[in-house]
């Protein structure tokens, strides 16, 4: 004897109609819902459509596919005039000094950690944006040689040297190799 009484389907069991009905209607929710970027996502987006903006500025107007490492120093120069951080010139009494005692009329300019910062998003945003690696102008050596300058130059404006951190060799893994296999008298002297 058969009852009128309906099972309910689930999805893993064939579904219906109307739970495919309502699984296109949550895609289509999710879709119009904006999605929550990261902070650094919004940024890179910010940097990329401000970057974008400068070319369309050019006279005449320069196309993504015809921009190259001379538009990217162009834009980062561009830059400079937006930029909170005092550079030195040669000529200035307080150059070479981190905390200068009174104010001067050297130019601000953009600090090298945001301009590299800046082309690490870009370079990222234009691979994103369907550009190709080995043509990213981003990625370009005088860019990185434009920065390692800007770098260097700041640097002996505001006397702060800026060195490289050399890297950590397993020196303490060696000490516990050699203090397990020798006498404590050995290996404070093997690590001098």
């Amino acid at each position: 004897m058969m009852s009128n009484v309906e099972t309910p389907r689930y999805p893993m069991e064939g579904g219906s109609s109307q739970s495919s009905l309502n699984h296109h209607q949550q895609q289509q929710q999710q879709q119009q819902q904006p999605t929550i970027l990261s902070r650094y996502e919004s940024q890179k987006r910010r940097d990329w459509n401000t970057f974008g903006q400068y070319l369309k500025n050019q006279r005449p107007p320069v196309t993504l596919s015809q921009c190259n490492c001379n538009h990217v120093l162009e834009f980062l120069r561009y830059l400079d005039q937006f930029g909170k951080t005092k550079v030195h010139l040669h000529g200035c009494v307080f150059f070479g000094q981190p905390d200068p005692p009174a104010p001067c009329t050297c130019p601000l300019r953009q600090a090298w950690g945001s301009l590299d910062a800046l082309i690490g998003r870009l370079r990222a945003a234009y691979e994103e944006n369907g550009g190709l690696p080995e043509s990213n102008p981003f990625g370009n050596g005088a860019i990185r040689v434009y920065l390692r300058e800007i770098k260097e130059g700041q640097a002996k404006a505001r006397g702060i040297p800026y060195k490289k951190k050399k890297k950590k060799k397993n020196q303490n893994l060696k000490h516990f190799k050699q203090s397990s296999t020798t006498t404590p008298a050995a290996a404070a002297s093997a690590s001098c």
